[in-house]
This record gives C-alpha cells, sequence and structure tokens, in this order.
C-alpha cells in the first residue's frame, strides 16, 4: 500500500511538473522584453514605449525595450528569431525587417515567416510625396511628366537602400514608366534635410509622421499620400493612386515574437495589445502621428505579412535591387 501511494504520488508529482508554465497560471512571472531592432527615437522605437505600460499593467509585469539596430531591422530580428519561444521575447517587426528584407538581402539569417509568430498590427501609415514648397512641381502628375520627359534628371532622396522610401521611388518609376535618380541617405532626417536645403535631392517620399511638421511650417508641399486612400491626418492632400490607380505602399508596424509560442500565451498577449491600441489615449496619440491604428488578430496579420512579402519581391526583382 506504502509503495502504491509513492507511486501515485511520483505520477503526479511528474504530471504537474510537465505542464506548461502558462498552462499553471503561472505566465507572465517575470518582465518581457520587447525588442526593436532600430534606433531608439524612431516610430518603431516610440510605439513600443507607447503601448507596452498599459499591457504591461494587464499582465502584472513590466516590459524592458531593447534596441539591436542595423542592417534595416535584421540584427534584432535575428536575435529575436532565436530566442525561447516561451512568451518572454517579443519584437517590433516592420515593413522592412518582416516583408521586404527576405528579398532584399542575398543572405539573411531569418526568415519572417517560419521563424515567428505574428501577434498584431500596431498601426500603418501612408508614405508622402513632398517637394520643396518652391519647387515648380505642383502636382504628381507634374513629377510623372519630369521624369518621363527628362529621364535621370529628378533626385528623389530616401533613409537608405530597400527602405519603404526606396521602394515607394521604385514602384513610382516602375508604374509611371519614368526615370529619377536614388539618392540614399543614413536616416529621415538626414534625407529631409537635403530635400529642405535644396542640396540633393528634388522629390522624397517620406513616411507621413516626419514630414508632417514640415508641411505644416510652409517648408514642404504635400503632392500625394502613398496609401491607397487619403489620409485622415491629411485629407487636404490627394492620394498618389488618384492619379496611378493601384498604387499603394503603407509603411506598418506590429508585434512578433518567435515561432512555437503556446497559443494560450499567443492568445493572451495579442488580446491584450488589442485592447491597447483600441484605447481611445493611445489611438489619439497614434492618429496625431499620421498612424492609421491596427488590432489585427495574430491570423489576418499573418495573411497581411504574406501578400507583402510577395507584393515587394516583386517589386525589389523588377528592380533587380538587391543590398549584401
Amino acid at each position: 500500500m506504502h509503495r502504491r501511494q509513492l507511486a501515485l504520488a511520483v505520477f503526479f508529482g511528474l504530471a504537474i511538473a510537465a505542464v506548461p508554465a502558462h498552462a499553471q497560471g503561472q505566465w507572465p512571472s517575470k518582465p518581457i522584453t520587447y525588442v526593436v531592432p532600430f534606433g531608439a527615437g524612431g516610430t518603431t522605437d516610440v510605439l513600443a514605449r507607447l503601448v507596452t505600460p498599459k499591457v504591461g499593467t494587464a499582465l502584472g509585469t513590466t516590459f524592458v525595450i531593447e534596441n539591436r539596430a542595423g542592417a534595416g531591422g535584421s540584427m534584432g530580428s535575428d536575435y529575436t528569431a532565436k530566442a525561447a519561444p516561451d512568451g518572454y521575447t517579443i519584437q517590433g517587426g516592420t515593413i522592412s525587417s518582416h516583408a521586404i528584407n527576405v528579398s532584399l538581402y542575398s543572405k539573411l539569417a531569418y526568415d519572417p515567416i517560419k521563424n515567428f509568430q505574428p501577434i498584431t498590427m500596431i498601426g500603418s501609415m501612408p508614405n508622402i510625396l513632398v517637394v520643396r514648397a518652391d519647387s515648380p512641381y505642383k502636382s504628381v502628375q507634374d513629377v510623372i511628366a519630369a521624369a518621363k520627359a527628362k529621364p535621370g534628371t529628378i533626385n528623389y532622396a530616401s533613409s537608405g537602400n530597400g527602405t519603404s522610401q526606396h521602394l515607394s521611388g521604385v514602384f513610382f518609376e516602375q508604374m509611371t514608366g519614368g526615370k529619377m535618380v536614388h539618392v540614399p541617405y543614413k536616416s529621415s532626417a538626414e534625407s529631409l534635410n537635403a530635400i529642405l536645403s535644396g542640396q540633393g535631392a528634388d522629390v522624397i517620399f517620406e513616411n507621413l509622421a516626419p514630414a508632417l511638421p514640415h508641411i505644416k511650417a510652409g517648408k514642404l508641399r504635400a503632392l500625394g499620400v502613398t496609401s491607397e486612400k487619403r489620409s485622415a491626418s491629411v485629407p487636404e492632400v490627394p492620394a498618389i493612386a488618384e492619379t496611378l490607380p493601384g498604387f499603394e505602399i503603407v509603411s506598418w508596424q506590429a508585434i512578433f515574437a518567435p515561432a512555437g509560442v503556446p497559443k494560450p500565451v499567443v492568445d493572451r498577449l495579442s488580446a491584450e495589445m488589442i485592447k491597447a491600441i483600441k484605447d481611445p489615449e493611445i489611438r489619439n496619440n497614434l492618429v496625431a502621428q499620421g498612424i492609421e491604428p491596427g488590432g489585427m488578430t495574430p491570423a489576418e496579420l499573418g495573411a497581411f505579412q504574406k501578400s507583402e512579402i510577395d507584393k515587394w519581391a516583386r517589386v525589389i526583382k523588377a528592380g533587380n535591387i538587391k543590398v549584401e
């Protein structure tokens, strides 16, 4: 009898130990690392710090923001891909790190689909085609006409090779048949300065958020947004698609975890993140920055991500663009 009781005790002890911590209601039991694969102060970093406090309160834990910048978001993404799939490491993923880079870089250490579990979309924003206030270009059609009539005479700046700003220009050329000269810089600050100073750039397809203050100050003239429809932040600015049907580019910000995170953890993370994004205060903050609030489910984000990878693979291949 004693042996039987001992055997049962051992059996149940092992069974309980085998149940994952999250199933025992113990997740999260420590801080969660939120990897930002870009530098501090950028959009991905700002959004991480905006949404995590409310989510941390709901989960009864805190988030530690860890910036791991480099290679268009690839270095930080590779780090996250290799992290333990226990729900204690997530990351801010973007159009660059999780859609463009896989076709852009000849050697990428991670697979944006196989190595990641989608959590939710924070939001998206269009790029905006702008020129200096004293530019002769008054409309999208003016830029198209000049790029076709005098190929290679218009310089367009970007924050780097393979960024959404760069590929906006590539896609614009592909759809219009015009030809411009790409001038890459290291950041949005540098590329904006190039056009504001009149040295090095005639036009730029910049993220709406950093361009907006210069537009409102009258230093830049907005010609068109790259989203399919007009942006609520600048409703007076037409969509480029109104001139070029089918032209659509949005720079998006999402949240991913390493592949293999248990479904109960994914579901809870996603639910709390979506609640935070829909919180009126956070939502208003996003809109004020020119960002359309998201809130996709993991399945919806996964399907969207795959469509984006396919789209940019075609654009990059047609433009013969590669980064070593």
